[in-house]
């Protein structure tokens, strides 16, 4: 099972959602930047390292939002979904085609990835920062 850690950004009442690469796996889809934790990294150094290398800012990740588990035809993922605050740099974005800062209304308009899908839920519906 490989781990993954990705970023609720929220900046003025919005969330910062991000569309993967048409040539990518599940191309064309949108998800929470992030991705997938290296051997020795916490969720912290791990989601540091993937904000700079995706969008080219540093954030301070603070609470553990929520965490599933999805299981795709080419294998079995488990997400944790920090809260995060911009620190710094200029949102640039590198391996998406596309960015996005939404609100619980406007996040319904975009097809997530499905291991995305149960955070949109919860983040609509929950009682949380957003």
């Amino acid at each position: 099972m490989r781990v993954v850690i990705a970023a609720l950004l929220i900046k003025d009442g919005l969330c910062l959602i991000a569309k993967r690469r048409a040539g990518d796996s599940l191309g064309n889809l949108w998800e929470f930047p992030g991705g997938k934790m290296e051997a020795g990294e916490t969720p912290e150094v791990c989601l540091r390292r993937e904000m700079v290398e995706e969008l080219q800012i540093d954030v301070e990740v603070g609470d553990l939002f929520a965490e599933t588990i999805y299981e795709y035809e080419f294998g079995t993922f488990q997400l944790f979904v920090y809260w995060a605050s911009w620190r710094s740099g200029i949102l640039c974005p590198t391996v998406h085609d596309e960015i996005a800062w939404v609100d619980r209304q406007t996040i319904l308009n975009y097809q997530f990835v499905p291991a995305d899908v149960v955070i949109v839920e919860k983040l609509r519906y929950g009682h949380n920062k957003f």
